[in-house]
């Protein structure tokens, strides 16, 4: 059986792992969110381009169309 120093190093160890690894994580999370907030930001007002613009659109009616079609009972 270790000894109550031994086991008392080994708990800290771990304990100060822990600490280290959590504080790595929040750095490392709040510059990510730094990061989305700079994209976000430099992407604000400028929109889709506007070939997305029109492939959304097209899609949107194609889903119309398909809805209009399944009140009217039309099978397709």
């Amino acid at each position: 059986m270790a000894s109550v120093e031994t086991l008392l190093i080994i708990g800290g160890t771990a304990i100060a792992c822990a600490l280290i690894f959590a504080a790595l994580a929040a750095w490392a999370w709040t510059h990510w969110l730094r990061l989305r907030i700079r994209e976000l930001e430099l992407t604000h007002g400028q929109g889709k381009p506007e070939g997305l613009q029109r492939i959304h659109l097209a899609d949107l009616k194609e889903r119309v169309r398909k809805l209009e079609a399944i009140a009217s009972g039309v099978n397709f």
